[in-house]
Order: C-alpha cells, then structure tokens, then sequence
C-alpha cells in the first residue's frame, strides 16, 4: 500500500534533491507519491526517478498555482470588508486628489495694464507621504465688458524642497528658504524674475531651521531690500563632553571624535507641534554680504514671532516690531492656544548707508527692547498703514483673560511716532471692541486667524480680512479709523469665503460649500465714483481645483443647508447670548425616497468652528451615501463672546444636550432615519463622541473617535495644556485655582466631567484613530478607554498611527483614518 505525502513537505526536500539524485537514481522503483491532480508517484512505478528529477520545476509550479489561490487579508480585515475597502479607497484617492490653495501673491506689470498672479498649490503626495506644493502663474487683465480673464500658464512647477517663498515689496525679488531635514545649513535663495541672483548657507552655528509654522513665523524685507529680517530657531546649546578621562573642560557644540556629548539640561517646549524645536530667535541678514547678525537685547525668557520692519524714517535707525510670548512661569502648549499672553515689542536697529546708498548694520550688540503693548494682555499680528502712521494688532485678550484657548478678537491701532521716539505708554485705540451678543443677521465678532501680508486698499486705512460669521467664513472691509465694518462676501447662499489676495482694489477669493469645490472669485466695487459699498464678484476659470467626473456627478446629487437649533432649555442661561440658538449645517442627498444613514460630526477645541466649506475627507464621506449634521454647539467660534462662554465648566452635559437636540431636531423634521445614526469627533469632538455613546447609547449604531478626550483626571498630568482642564471643567474659576499639582478633590471632579464615568453604559461599536506623538490628548486617554471597551464587550477597533500628532493629518494617516471611518460606519449601517 503506497503512502501520501502532502505538497509542502515535497517544497521542503525539494531543496536537497541534488544530494538525494544519486541515491534515489539508484533506486529506480523507489518514487513519492503527493497531494496532487498530477498523475501519482508511488513505490510501484516503473519510470525512473531520474525523469521526476528532471520535471521537478513544471510539477511544482503546477502544484503552487493551486496553493497560490490561498489569500492572506491584511489584519484587521475580513473578506466580507475588503471589497467595500477596496471600493471606498478607490474614491477617497479621487477626493485626496484635489488640490488646495496655500497662498497667493499679485504683481503690478511694468504696463500697469494687467496684473501677474503666483498661486501656491498644496496636494497630498500618499507615496511619499508628505504635501506636494507647486506654484501656477497666471496674467490678469481686465476687460472693458467688466469680466476679468485669467490666463494660466500651462503648467505648475513643482517647489520641491521648499519650506517659505516671500516676495519683495516691489515685486521684483523672491525670497526661497529651504529648511534642512538634519544638522546641515539652512539655504537662502534671492531670484529676480529670470535667474537666481545670490545663494547663502547659514550654518547650524548661526541659527538652526527658519521658522515656517504659521505663528511664529516672520519674514520682512526692509524697504529698499537689502536687509530681512527673520525669525528661526536659536542655536543649539553647548552641552557637556566627556571622553575617556571623563568631564572635558571648555565644553563645544561641534563633534569630535573620541568624546561624547550628555544631554545637559532640559529646555522646555511650546508643545504640540513643537516637540525638538529650540527658541525662536530675531536675526537680520544683509543681502549684499550675506552675513547674519543676531538681534541682541531680547529676555531669554521671550520666544519672538511675526517681525516687521517700521517705515523708514530718515536719518533715524530703523525699527524691528515683533510679538513676544513670555516663558514666565513655564511654556504651555500654545499650538490653537490663543490664551497666551503676548505682547508688541520694538528693538532699534543701527543702520547706516553703504556706498551703494542701501542700509547695512553698525554694530548688534545690547539694544534696547520696548513694549509697546503693556495695557493689554495681547498683541500680535501687527500690520503697518500704508503711510506708516499707524500700527494695527489683533488680540486674543478675551480669551488671555478668561483662560479659554481661543474666543473672541478684538482690533486694536497705536499710532506710530514719525520722529522715532517709542514709549511705553503709547495709547492703544480700539477699532473693534469685542462683541458679547449681537442681534440677529448682524456682525457676531471678529473671528479672523490671519492677516494678508498687504491687506489695505488704496484709501490706506480699509483692511480686507476674513473672518467666521456663525457657521460661514465671510471677507469684510473694515475702516480702521472709523470702526467701520461691513460684510462684503454675498450673504445668501450660505457659502463660505476666504480672501487670498489684494489686485490693487480688487479682491482674489475662494469660495465652496461642503458640496462645491472651491471655485476662486474676483472681487470689484461696483462703482467707486458713487462711493458705494457694494461689490461685485466674478467667477474665475481655473484648473486648480478639477475633480474626476466621478466626483463631480457625485457631489451634484447633494444639497445642503444651515440649520438654526433653538435651545432646549433657556431658563439655565446666565445670559442673553447663551439663550440664542446655535446651528448645524445638514448635508443630504437630493433624491431622498428614504432618509441615508446620518454622520454626526464634532469639531474639537471646543471652541472652534465647523465651517460651511468644502472639506475633502467630510464630501468622501457624503459621497457614500450618509447625510451629515455637523454641529456647531454653543462654545463655539462666530457666535458671540456669551454664547462662548457659556460653556466653559459645563462640557460633558451643555455640548452634550445641544448636541442630542440637534439630533432631535433633524429627527422630528422626517430627514434622517432614527435607527442609523452614528457619531465621529476628533478631540474634544472625541470628548462629545465618547460622552454620547455613554449618556444616549441606543442613539447611535457606531462611532469613530479621533483622538479624543476619554479621561481628564489622568490627561491633566500629561498634557500639554493641563490648563484646558481646569477651564473648562471648572469654568471661570479654573484660570485661578489651576496648579501643576491636582488635588484629590480635582481629579474627582475631573472624573465626574469625562466620558469614562459613563462607559459601562456603552454598547455602539467604537473605532479609534490615534497618533502615538500626540502631546495634546496622549494616546494612553484613548488606548485606556478602548481597552475598558473591550474589557466590556463592545466591538473595538483601534488603529495607531505611530509618527503622528494630535491632528492626524499626514496624507497616508489622513487617508486611512477617513477610510477606516467609512468602511465601518457602512458595516454597522447596512
């Protein structure tokens, strides 16, 4: 009787066949008998072994074939998923695709006749997993028609590399900087419009990489471009050296061979986003000879941001101003934190006049540095008038004084002395107040998180500036010497706007809604003899934002629209503003036989807006066949400084009810299908997310956190704004009794305020996404809460992403968060 022998066990001697041929071949009626479709091998056969030798290669790979239709699925995926994984990714790819404008810049032509425009270009690069950024030039002319036509160069180039592009007042420079990924110099680039015209390498010794984050970044050409200044991270700190004999007197910040360095003390940090970045820094750097001087006379304990030089005044030295934010008592996260203190702060450089009559600098040793803004407990942005006559600021004092991360702006001008003589005491004009509750359809407050770096009409003292209107972003005008504003985006379809740019009076805008892509605008007076207020506005033909076919048939089978919320119960408001209905803005399809399954969405903060604009990842999630209701809860952005503070010391049961009526609301009005309702929030969106499915659990059939805020007593330890602890779970009172050592009493009450108190109550599958760098929210909060989930029964799924921060926004970790999102909720929604 022959024995079988199963296929991998012929795989493994297979190897060793030459050793066995001899013996096998001498042994000619001696064969294997496999686990095969081919004709058998057995003990009796008459075929020499040596022929099985020689056909080894064509048995096995006719074995393979078959063993090769045995499939390994990635983990965490079933076959009953991977299809629907496959079929959502395809159409997250073509969301991902979209490009989006960073930045745009207008020039005057020498003809004055038209005007030439460089836009930079943003788009996901998953390969490589960092942004692609390219520019695309058009030529701008208007016609005598009042249309405006945009001719686009054929194709973008690509800025590999490149970390900030900053024109030159007079348009005929550009500044590159390219930042090193390691220990090698920072690269200076000055182009003219047809060649690179100077190259400078600043060496780690100098300064470390330029600061290119948004806040404390600053970039300034003096006015006849000779001199920049700039802010960048100080130079690394001596540490100390020890070799075989031990500690090395004399310690250097270079390497050297046979020694080592120790670690030395520990600086601080600002935080997220702000993990191994060293102290900005003020340096000036002279075009002509390339050499980098430090601006002296500045406290160790000032960080420096936003610098700008002060008009020229002649034969006076000219002025540097910049914002300085105060390490004393310790730096706190200050990424999306606006409740740091700071100030305006002006430090005279010494200039003289070369030979080629432009500035250079005399000596840099101790200046001396002048606040400018000491009344008030913010300052920054600041923005010189045209005529430089007057300085203009935003301030984030309402919410420096109340400890919230982020509330209501107020716009301040001081007058800038044209003798050059700075004091202290300078008066601070307020232009825009902040605004505690305004009536219904008017101005909410100014809301603004930018400037344009030439935001003035040719008046000199009318900005262009965006800003959040309730649950839009609008462009207003305001008169900065009158007070003057007025909302100048159109009011009535519920888009949102953001400026991009000045073309003289004319305005360059992108508007979109959660359902359009964004469409760039061209912004004119109507009639400027009139002296009217009004504006027209032209559609712009663009390739920036082309979307697959796809995407366009899908995105128009959708409609949506700003729901007003009343509040349920207005006897517990404390004032006029928190008894004010918020909003939601609901996405839907426009065929609704029966209602789609319904997406909450929160946005963190949790004073923050969602806006009505285009938001790849949300119209990837539409697009599958899910109305969203994204909820603007009282606390947020644009809805007046009452209703914002209203929330403070009662997050987990306010948010939570405003949240739950909006879900009410939507319900009692037939647009959603109460039995398939699930939830997604990222932060304290994650805080709400977690809360909902543990106060209301037969609510929601799924959710999807973010992040997320899960258990604050074991979070304030950890964070780095162990202050948003205290505010907002203690409200007015937290700023004041905030300590770096939490009472016993403390945690309870933090405890009492977190969505763990509730988890026993949870039964709605729950999927996590996490960043493992996350200073914010450490990932312990939200692995502790997943695995008690789990410890419970209730369907868990997490997925890490371990080089990520707080806002998961690397293209490949944005991608498959948002694709783990849909395919998850599309399980528990069939």
């Amino acid at each position: 009787m022959s024995r079988t022998l199963p296929l991998a066990y012929f795989t493994s001697i297979s190897s060793n066949i030459s050793t066995w041929s001899g013996t096998l071949a001498a042994s000619p009626r001696f064969s294997l008998l496999f686990f095969s479709s081919q004709p058998r091998l057995s003990l009796f056969s008459s075929t020499p072994i040596s022929h099985y030798v020689k056909n080894l290669p064509a048995i096995l790979a006719m074995d393979s074939s078959k063993a090769g239709t045995v499939k390994e699925l990635p983990v965490g995926l079933d076959e009953a998923t991977e299809e629907e994984y496959a079929s959502q990714s395809k159409l997250l790819q073509e969301f991902t695709n979209i490009s989006s404008i960073d930045k745009a810049w207008v020039f005057k032509s020498e003809s004055g006749i038209c005007s030439q425009a460089m836009f930079l270009i943003s788009q996901p690069n998953l390969l490589a997993n960092k942004k692609r950024k390219f520019m695309l030039s058009t030529s701008i002319s208007k016609e005598s028609n009042n249309n405006v036509n945009f001719q686009w160069a054929p194709f973008p180039v690509e800025m590999t590399g490149v970390s900030i592009t900053v024109p030159s007042p007079s348009g005929s420079k550009l500044l590159v900087i390219r930042n090193p990924e390691n220990e090698s110099p920072t690269q200076f680039e000055i182009w003219s419009s047809s060649r690179l015209e100077k190259e400078f390498r600043i060496p780690q010794s100098t300064h470390g990489s330029v600061y290119a984050d948004g806040w404390f970044e600053g970039i300034s050409w003096n006015s006849d471009e000779s001199l920049i200044a700039y802010v960048a991270e100080e130079p690394s700190p001596c540490k100390p050296s020890f070799d075989c004999q031990g500690y090395k007197q004399g310690a250097a910040k270079d390497k050297e061979c046979m020694s080592w360095k120790g670690q030395g003390d520990w600086e601080e940090e600002w935080g997220e986003c702000y993990a191994g970045k060293r102290q900005p820094a003020l340096f000036v750097i002279n075009l002509n000879s390339g050499k980098v001087h430090a601006v002296k006379g500045i406290a160790k304990s000032l960080s420096v941001g936003q610098v700008v030089w002060a008009p020229p005044v002649e034969s006076i030295d000219q002025y540097l101003v910049f914002v300085g934010w105060s390490a004393d008592p310790r730096k706190l996260g200050i990424k999306y934190c606006y409740n740091r203190p700071c100030a305006l702060y002006a430090v005279k450089v010494p200039l003289y006049k070369s030979e080629a009559a432009q500035s250079d600098l005399k000596s840099m040793e101790e200046l001396t540095v002048v606040n400018l803004t000491q009344s008030i407990s913010s300052a920054f942005f600041p923005q010189f008038s045209p005529d430089g006559k007057f300085i203009v600021f935003l301030s984030a004092k309402a919410s420096v004084d109340s400890g919230v991360h982020s509330a209501t702006d107020s716009l301040h001008r001081i007058d800038w002395p044209t003798d050059g003589k700075l004091c202290s005491s300078t008066k601070i004009i307020d232009v825009i107040p902040v605004v505690n509750c305004a009536e219904d359809g008017q101005f909410p407050g100014l809301y603004c998180s930018s400037f344009l770096s030439k935001p003035w009409l040719s008046d000199g003292c009318t900005m262009i500036l965006s800003s959040y209107w309730r649950s839009c972003q609008v462009i207003l005008s305001v008169n900065v010497l009158s007070g003057e504003v007025l909302r100048i985006s159109t009011a009535d379809s519920g888009f949102s706007w953001n400026v991009l740019t000045l073309d003289g009076d004319n305005i360059i805008a992108v508007c979109s809604s959660p359902i359009d892509v964004p469409q760039i605008k061209y912004g004119c007076l109507e009639d400027k003899a009139t002296n009217t207020t009004a504006w027209h506005w032209l559609n712009v033909s663009s390739p920036i934002f082309k979307c697959s076919e796809k995407v366009t048939s899908l995105l128009s089978h959708l409609q949506f629209g700003i729901t007003q919320i009343p509040v349920k119960d207005v006897s517990d408001c404390l004032t006029k503003g928190a008894a004010k209905s918020f909003e939601a803005i609901f996405v839907s399809s426009k065929v609704n036989n029966a209602p789609d399954p319904l997406i909450v969405v929160l946005h963190g903060g949790p004073h923050s807006v969602s806006l009505s604009s285009f938001s790849k990842s949300l119209a990837f999630l539409s697009s599958l066949g899910f109305s969203l209701l994204i909820v603007n809860y009282r606390g947020s952005l644009g809805f007046g400084e009452e209703a914002l503070q209203s929330l403070p010391g009662k997050i987990g049961s306010q948010d939570v009810n405003d949240v739950l009526t909006a879900i009410d609301h939507v319900i009692e009005k037939g647009l959603v299908n109460p039995s398939k309702i699930t939830v997604l929030g990222g932060s304290h969106g994650g805080f709400l997310t977690t809360h909902l499915i543990g106060q209301a659990p037969d609510k929601f059939v799924a959710a999807a956190a973010r992040n997320p805020v899960c258990n604050l007593s074991s979070m304030v330890a950890t964070t780095d704004i162990p202050d948003w602890c205290y505010v907002e779970s203690y409200g007015s009172k937290g700023k004041t009794i905030f300590t770096e050592a939490p009472s016993a009493e403390h945690l309870t009450h933090f405890y009492s305020k977190s969505p763990i108190l509730h988890i026993s109550k949870v039964k709605a599958p729950t999927i996590f996404l996490l960043g493992a760098q996350d200073l914010r929210v450490p990932v312990s909060g939200g692995l502790q809460y997943a695995r008690a989930l789990k410890e419970r029964g209730v369907e868990t799924k997490i997925i890490l992403f371990p080089n990520d921060i707080h806002a998961i926004e690397r293209p490949q970790s944005d991608f498959e968060s948002f694709l783990n999102i849909g395919v998850w909720f599309k399980k528990y929604c069939k």
